[in-house]
Parts: structure tokens; C-alpha cells; sequence
């Protein structure tokens, strides 16, 4: 799976935002090149909502452990939510990991930084994770369709 790859199936999914932070739009440099998607069936940027998932292109500070300052190397992050995570861990998100090696590629594991929220990761998705990753981004989708949904239906109630 390439970066572009993983955008356009994304973006095909109903009410998604893709955010593409570059310059001259006000976003810091670090997040530049890297890609933050949202439910937002209006469009428009949610105020004080976390992305499902995200796509990063180098390390970021604390979280350096995938070592994607390798050549052509990213990862993919989703919001797996529990269920999602124990299916794909073998343990619930809040339960120590073993010290599995974070920069392997192709292999689904838990977010070396938000792992204990239930994120997962994928450094370089491919072959052995292509319908893993596609799954879990449904799934990612589909709950944070049903969080909008509930605090949309929160204020008109």
C-alpha cells in the first residue's frame, strides 16, 4: 500500500476530512507532508475532535522508536478502539505490550506512543496487512461516525 493509496480509500469513505498540512496554511513545519483524517460530513475542521487516523512521514519527538527516518518509510495510525485492538494485539490496549520491535514493517502493532487509547499502527503496510489496515480504517470510520453522531444528536436533543 502506498501513501496515495491509503488517501484515496480513505477519502472514498462517507464525511471524511483529509487534512494535508503544508506551507503557508498555519500548521507547524513537524506536521508538514503528513496527512489527519476526520469524520466531518459538513467539511469543515472539527474543533475538539482527535483524528481516526493518520498517516506520518518521520519521527516525531518521543515517538522515534518506528524509525521512520528510513528511506521512503511511514506509518499509518488508527484509532482502533478496543474491541479492534484486542482482536488485533491479543490484549486490551491498557495492558503492558511486550517490547515488540516498533519499526518492524507490514505487520500491525500497537501505537508505540497512544497504543494504551487503543491505536494501532502499520509502518509501510503491505501485502500481509493490505485487508487488516482497510478493515481497521472502516472500523475507525464507522466509530467516529457514531461519536459525531451521538454529540450532534446530544445538542439538538
Amino acid at each position: 500500500m502506498t501513501i496515495d493509496e491509503i488517501i484515496n480509500f480513505v477519502e472514498d469513505l462517507d464525511g471524511v476530512l483529509a487534512i494535508r498540512p503544508g506551507p503557508g496554511d498555519g500548521s507547524p513545519e513537524i506536521s508538514w507532508g503528513d496527512t489527519f483524517f476526520y469524520y466531518a460530513p459538513d467539511g469543515a475542521m472539527p474543533k475538539a475532535t482527535q483524528p481516526f487516523a493518520t498517516i506520518v512521514t518521520k519521527n516525531y519527538p518521543d515517538d522515534e522508536r518506528s524509525r521512520l527516518d528510513r528511506p521512503d518509510t511511514f506509518r499509518v495510525n488508527i484509532a482502533a478502539g478496543k474491541d479492534s485492538f484486542i482482536n488485533s494485539t491479543g490484549h486490551a490496549p491498557r495492558e503492558p505490550a511486550l517490547d515488540d520491535d516498533l519499526s518492524v514493517t507490514d505487520a500491525v502493532i500497537a501505537h508505540p506512543v497512544y497504543g494504551s487509547v487503543g491505536w494501532l499502527a502499520v509502518v509501510n503496510p503491505g501485502q500481509r496487512t493490505d485487508a487488516a489496515v482497510r478493515e481497521l480504517l472502516r472500523n475507525a470510520h464507522h466509530l467516529a461516525r457514531s461519536r459525531y453522531e451521538r454529540r450532534a444528536g446530544s445538542t439538538t436533543s
